[in-house]
């Protein structure tokens, strides 16, 4: 299994919604998510700053990486543009993180 943990940032004034919308996520996103090797997917919020911390875990790079280019991915990018910092193209700045220490 391969560990991978990022930070993302959502606007101060959206944190319910940002929570709502992850409570109420599409079936077919999570689908997806799932059928591209997503498990133990968690996002953790640090109210003072915005910062969002997601960790999952995958199966296979390749295939994660996949998972950006689908339908329902980019719907959901465009869903959550309003509450958070994104690119371009609607996906969510994201800074990926470096493990520097696991304890199994």
């Amino acid at each position: 299994m391969i560990r991978k943990a990022s930070i993302m940032f959502v606007y101060k004034d959206q944190y319910a919604e940002y929570k709502r919308r992850h409570d109420e996520l599409w079936p077919e996103m999570e689908q997806e998510l799932k059928a591209h090797g997503a498990h133990n997917y968690s996002i953790f919020l640090e109210r003072e700053s915005g910062k969002l911390f997601a960790y999952l875990e995958i199966q296979n790079e390749e295939k994660w990486k996949q998972m950006s280019e689908t339908v329902i991915c980019q719907k959901w990018w465009a869903y959550m543009e309003p509450l958070m910092e994104t690119n371009s193209d609607n996906s969510p700045v994201s800074i990926e993180l470096e493990e520097v220490f696991y304890l199994n």
